[in-house]
Formats: structure tokens, sequence, C-alpha cells
């Protein structure tokens, strides 16, 4: 713990937000053990690599980040198709765990509930959510459709599906847009998120920016 501790303020003395990073380590924790990982919507970014995992697949359905992933050699194998149906393209228990990260809120509710079932279905141990807490508007940018937000997920809505959820990011009302903070100067209202995170919306994932969600089979 003071080793994680060390690493997280450290990279807040330079400037970068300590709640981000906390969620980072939170989700390299709920990975471990898992060899094989599928990230959907993988993007043209990950924390695959950072995180220690050994083999992962990304999917996207849209081509110039996939593009930019097997250029940067983000994940051992990408692949372009439709998240809402990845038994088209993935065998069931074919990924030890199966993970979305800002995504389910780019698709309506009923395709997002259509992701869902098709990440439990070829998921072997987990599958993991992380998602604003709620709806968050957020517009398309990059000449991309798909970023913008169309659905929002709350905590207890995650927890009646059966997943395990904490909060993270610290007290909803501090971050907008991209999870971004709302305040400046930066390094303080990112020490004062993760305050709150540790003291209050961890445990609390009604009122915190985002919800992380785990599903253990």
């Amino acid at each position: 713990m003071n080793s994680r501790r060390t690493i997280i303020w450290t990279l807040a003395r330079l400037g970068l937000d300590p709640a981000q990073i906390l969620y980072r380590l939170w989700l390299r924790k709920t990975l471990a053990g898992s060899e094989r990982v599928l990230e959907v919507g993988c993007g043209k970014s990950s924390n695959m690599k950072w995180i220690g995992v050994s083999h992962s697949t990304g999917i996207d359905g849209f081509e110039p980040y996939l593009e930019v992933a097997r250029k940067e050699k983000l994940h051992a194998e990408v692949v372009w198709g439709d998240v809402r149906d990845l038994e088209q393209y993935f065998r069931p228990g074919q990924f030890d765990t199966v993970i979305a990260l800002d995504v389910i809120e780019h698709l309506t509710k009923a395709d997002g509930l259509r992701m869902m079932r098709s990440m439990e279905a070829i998921a072997g141990k987990k599958v993991v959510f992380f998602t604003p807490n709620g709806f968050l508007p957020q517009h398309s940018f990059e000449n991309n459709n798909l970023q913008e937000h169309l659905s929002g997920w709350e905590a207890k809505e995650m927890e009646a599906f059966g997943y395990v959820v904490t909060g993270m990011l610290g007290p909803k009302a501090m971050r907008g847009e991209q999870h971004v903070l709302k305040k400046r100067p930066k390094l303080f209202w990112g020490a004062l998120s993760l305050l709150c995170h540790a003291l209050w919306t961890r445990w609390s994932p009604s009122h915190a920016a985002a919800i992380l969600c785990v599903k253990t089979k």
C-alpha cells in the first residue's frame, strides 16, 4: 500500500490526476490472473501493457482507431467489428476477462444490454465495465460519430444485473466530459477528488463520477 501511495503522489506532483491513476491501479488489481483479455471498444489507446496483461485482443468499430492500435502494437491482435455482437468473432469462454472501458455509454440502452449479454457469453472468468455514473453528455469528435454518448448507466442498475460496483474518480460534481476535472488547479482538485474517493464515493458509487462494475462467473 505504501508503494501504491508513493506512485500516486509522485505522479500527482507531476501535474497528473491522482484519482485517474488510482482507477488504473484498481483495474490492474481487477485483471490480476487474467492472461487472455478482450478489450471491447479498444480505440486507439490502451492500458493493457501498463497493467501487465500478457495477451490482449482489441475490437473496435472505427477503423482509423484500429490502424493506430496496430501501428502502436497495443494488442496482440485487433479486430474490426460490431461490439454489440461479439459472438460473431469469438468463441464462448475464449477470454478469461472481457472488458469495456468507457464504451457502453456510447450505445443506446437496448444495444448496451445486447453488448453486455454478448460479453458475458464469451468471458470465462470476469466481465468488467467502466462507465460514467448516469448520463454524461458527450458529443462526437475526431470525425468519429461513435464518440457520442447515447445512454447512462447507474450503480444500482448495474448491481441489479449482478455486478459488484465500486465508485471511481471521486464525486460526480467534480468532473465533466471525458471525466476531466472541472476546476483548476488540477493537482489540488485531483487530490481532493482522490480523498473523497477514499473516504466516501468508493463506498457510495451512486455519488461517484464513474463506476467500475465487475461480474465474476
